[in-house]
């Protein structure tokens, strides 16, 4: 039975569509923070020869911690939206579903009222 509500299943398809387009930016943002923010140890200073820059080894280890946390929050955050709109796309299904049956239980997918129709001739 209807409590008066409507859900308008062409909403649910666009949240659905931009959920796809983030989980799209979300895997590029994942492949650049894993493949294009990598940063030689050389860069922060010499490591080695007669001038070297002491900070240079922790400054590299502390890049490459945070170059992992990164990665880690980008890739919790596509899970999170993955299943946010696994989760979305599965109650857009039962809605649509829903609204078959009803129009299937009221006649609505019998063909339609008899009304307009040329009578058959026998």
């Amino acid at each position: 039975m209807s409590n008066g509500m409507r859900v308008d299943l062409s909403e649910l398809d666009e949240v659905i569509r931009k959920l796809w387009r983030l989980l799209d930016d979300m895997d590029k943002a994942g492949n650049t923070s894993k493949y294009d923010t990598a940063i030689p140890e050389h860069a922060f200073g010499q490591t080695g020869g007669e001038v070297v820059f002491q900070e240079a080894k922790n400054l590299h280890a502390a890049s490459s911690e945070m170059k992992t946390k990164i990665e880690g929050i980008i890739k919790k955050l596509h899970e999170l939206i993955d299943d946010f709109s696994t989760k979305t796309s599965k109650v857009r299904d039962r809605y649509n579903d829903e609204e078959h049956e009803i129009k299937k239980g009221v006649g609505g997918d019998s063909g339609g009222s008899p009304k307009g129709r040329l009578a058959q001739t026998n």
